[in-house]
């Protein structure tokens, strides 16, 4: 009886803890609960009434509260973003925006557009970003008449499966492709990504090459704007498939620094391993209100500058 009473208790405790991974994984959208919405929409098993749907990669296609509007007509004071990296690029913040400037701020997504909103068509996550609040800023302060956010991130995905061969170059090189199709110019490209490969080890020199052929993607669909790399290494904890300790001076961090090159059109983007400190981070690892505010400002004082 007493062994029997003990195995119940253990199962039910077993029961408590699952529950409670499952409802912090879907609330912060961490591994595996992005990987099942993807399996989910794969299988054709969306509910009809569910407020999200995931396309095959599983970036966000669709939202209850998203609805097409006319694209805007392209100026030379439009800024088109394409927006390209892991988990900190994309809807995992812990913060949500809404353009403060109606239609002159819009997410692309599919040859369409949005009243840019968090969380954004394409990119994986349901959470906050930062890139609505950039183009809020950027609108403010007089830098730009009208921003185009186009994103492309997923979380958790290493450098190579950007460069050519990789599964998500084709996904960025097709929204290149699609704004190019709806008379847009890329203006500025932001890669935020490193997190993993600084998990898994990857060494300089790769992660440079795998870096440099994914923008030689690019200019071969004639994207010739700038790429600016942001210095993004720092993810801890296991439920973030982070690391226990970070150390500021690692391979793929001293890739990133080393990458800006004037010839090649690459520029330093915003170095949030620095930029953050540990309560601007909600998980120790993605954006909190803080974080997401501080990274906006920093963005937008290097899209600001003249070239």
């Amino acid at each position: 009886m007493q062994m029997s009473r003990a195995s119940f208790l253990l199962a039910i405790l077993v029961l408590i803890a699952t529950y409670l991974f499952g409802a912090y994984s879907a609330r912060h959208q961490l591994f595996p609960f992005p990987l099942l919405q993807a399996l989910k929409t794969r299988s054709g098993s969306t509910a009809p009434d569910d407020l999200y749907t995931f396309d095959r990669v599983g970036r966000l296609a669709s939202g209850d509260q998203k609805k097409a509007v006319a694209c805007p007509q392209r100026t030379d004071r439009t800024a088109v973003l394409l927006l390209i990296g892991q988990s900190n690029a994309g809807n995992h913040g812990g913060q949500r925006f809404r353009s403060e400037h109606g239609e002159k701020i819009v997410n692309f997504f599919d040859g369409r557009c949005y009243v840019a909103a968090s969380p954004l068509l394409g990119s994986d996550g349901i959470g906050g970003e930062y890139w609505t609040l950039l183009g809020n800023l950027l609108l403010d302060r007089g830098s730009f008449d009208q921003v185009i956010l186009a994103p492309v991130s997923i979380s958790g995905s290493e450098v190579s499966r950007w460069a050519p061969g990789g599964d998500l170059n084709g996904t960025m090189t097709d929204t290149a492709s699609q704004l190019q199709q709806r008379g847009y110019v890329v203006t500025h490209v932001l890669w935020v990504q490193g997190e993993i490969d600084y998990v898994k080890g990857t060494n300089e020199k790769d992660y440079r090459d795998r870096f440099v052929s994914l923008v030689s993607s690019l200019r071969s669909r004639g994207v010739a704007a700038p790429v600016y790399v942001a210095i993004a290494t720092k993810c801890l904890g296991a439920l973030n498939a982070g690391t226990r300790f970070h150390s500021a001076d690692n391979a793929v961090a001293r890739a990133q620094l080393a990458l800006p090159d004037p010839g090649a059109n690459l520029r330093s983007g915003v170095n949030s391993d620095a930029l953050l400190g540990d309560l601007d981070r909600y998980d120790d690892c993605h954006f909190g209100s803080s974080g997401e505010q501080k990274a906006a400002r920093a963005w937008a004082d290097l899209l600001s500058t003249v070239p």
